[in-house]
């Protein structure tokens, strides 16, 4: 008996909840389209130390990544992945 009453009750609920998502004034998800769109966090180059270079990749999709290694590091990028890192200097980008 108590199961079936917790039961009912989550679907209720569940029920109540899509029916509010349901609700949404199309204004408001006008006014969403009409937003300007974000620029990237921080377009500014990182900073570099001494024996630091900076690393830069522009992936196939046109994301562009920066990251900063040493500079006997090679910069590693890997488009299939969407991963960069820093290499060795033993192995290179291995």
């Amino acid at each position: 008996m108590i199961r079936a009453i917790s039961s009912l009750a989550f679907v209720a609920t569940l029920v109540a909840g899509l029916a509010a998502a349901q609700v949404v004034s199309p204004a408001a998800m006008a006014q969403d389209a009409k937003a300007p769109p974000k620029k990237a966090a921080s377009s500014a180059a990182p900073k570099v130390g001494k024996d630091q270079k900076v690393c830069r990749h522009r992936f196939p999709d046109g994301k562009s990544t920066t990251w900063v290694c040493q500079k006997d590091q090679p910069c590693c990028a890997w488009d299939e992945i969407r991963y960069v890192k820093c290499g060795n200097t033993i192995t290179r980008c291995l």
